[in-house]
């Protein structure tokens, strides 16, 4: 059988003949997931099951970054729950304080998922990891519980739209316009449980960092995975990461998809994606003079190095509009390390942004960036669902780093080349 992305990295951990999408197949995972939000319900199960140990103690990560640092004593409370957990059980990975960053960037950097992993995690965006070619979903705690203890799942093999993305990137345009670009044009339901397989020359002009972004957000079409060829760029990402062993993948010639969605790059500018829904996407010239409260340039979408030069190249030399607050939160030490050495801090700080630390923080609604009763905020986070940030009288858009940083300079929502 000639095989999808999808099918090929389930093939490599399962002993079973993987045949039609539809199969259910139970496969060996890589790594187990979770943060101080979703893990303490896992641990929860963990103990109903009557377990007495996790199956690897270094293949689980537990990662504390939705509301730390902590914000408020239930959060508090929570951590301290995963805390306990993880020094009860010698798990290898756990991260809080100062080693701790938004989890969906700081394991890639940190080499514990990459090529062909079969990654679960109790976090929807666990489908980042599609962006180095592994297989990587999110489910429900108690799932992750279960495969706590046993080092596997099932999962039935899902169907793939292949997306070819043509033509070459204009300027201003990244990673992710094209993911909202075709979020928009399929729904929010467009890809329920299906894989989405990118394909085409852009692949190629992409970053691994951009094809991060884009397998972010692959779970707002209904995705179960969004998936990019293992190329040499990868394994260099990987190597770097300090893998080894990891090999290319692409899909096999003449494999079936259930689908397939072309989109010409060239003819694209960047997106923004209007409430409240991630597929209701617009061109950012017809949102032009959309005044805006806030400004968020951050989380495991865009809070990646590349993310804050983009961001910082449209600030520099500019300075913030009187009314609105531009929050940079760098994903993780390394990244704020590196925008530190960069000078990107300060030229951030110079022009009346706040610069937080590394932490999801606002994404969800959870702390530093709530929106109150008629505010508005534009966002390179992934979801801007009513009253996700704050408010329900309130307003997200989301777009990616250099609208953002353009139009907290501007003080409504502005194409960056008109700065």
């Amino acid at each position: 059988m000639r095989q999808t992305l999808a099918q090929k990295i389930l093939q490599g951990r399962t002993g079973e003949t993987i045949t039609q999408d539809g199969q259910i197949v139970r496969c060996r995972v890589d790594l187990v997931l979770a943060n101080d939000i979703t893990a303490p319900l896992a641990i929860k199960s963990f103990t109903k099951m009557g377990a007495a140990k996790v199956f690897d103690k270094d293949k689980i990560a537990l990662v504390c970054d939705h509301f730390t640092p902590n914000k408020d004593i239930d959060s508090a409370e929570q951590v301290k729950v995963v805390r306990e957990f993880a020094k009860l059980m010698n798990i290898t990975h756990y991260y809080e304080g100062g080693d701790c960053g938004v989890e969906h960037a700081l394991l890639p950097e940190m080499g514990l998922v990459g090529p062909a992993d079969v990654v679960i995690g109790a976090d929807s965006h666990t489908c980042t990891y599609g962006g180095l070619g592994a297989f990587a979903t999110g489910m429900g705690s108690t799932d992750i519980a279960g495969a706590m203890v046993l080092g596997e799942t099932w999962f039935k093999v899902p169907p793939t739209i292949r997306v070819v993305l043509d033509g070459k990137l204009p300027e201003w345009v990244v990673g992710k316009d094209l993911i909202l670009e075709l979020i928009g044009r399929i729904g929010v339901a467009g890809a329920l449980y299906k894989a989405l397989e990118f394909t085409g020359p852009v692949v190629e002009q992409l970053s691994i960092e951009q094809r991060l972004s884009m397998s972010n957000m692959a779970i707002e079409a209904g995705g179960k995975v969004g998936i990019f060829p293992v190329d040499a760029k990868t394994l260099a990402y990987a190597k770097a990461a300090g893998r080894t062993g990891d090999k290319e993948l692409f899909p096999d010639e003449g494999a079936h998809y259930d689908s397939e969605v072309v989109i010409d790059c060239s003819k694209l500018t960047p997106r923004v994606a209007c409430p409240h829904l991630p597929d209701n996407v617009k061109p950012v010239d017809q949102c032009e003079g959309i005044r805006i409260d806030q400004s968020i340039i951050g989380s495991c979408t865009n809070g990646r190095i590349e993310d804050m030069r983009e961001a910082a190249g449209v600030l520099k030399g500019r300075k913030v509009a009187k009314h609105v607050r531009c929050i940079v939160l760098p994903a993780t030490p390394k990244i704020w390390k590196q925008a530190l050495k960069e000078g990107l801090l300060e030229i951030f700080m110079d022009s009346g942004c706040i610069v937080g630390p590394p932490t999801c923080g606002p994404c969800l609604g959870g702390h530093m960036g709530i929106l109150a009763a008629g505010e508005r905020s534009i966002a390179t986070t992934n979801r801007n669902f009513k009253g996700r940030m704050g408010s329900l009288e309130s307003e997200v858009y989301l777009s990616n780093p250099s609208v953002a940083a353009a139009s907290a300079v501007a003080g409504a929502i502005t194409h960056p080349g008109k700065l």
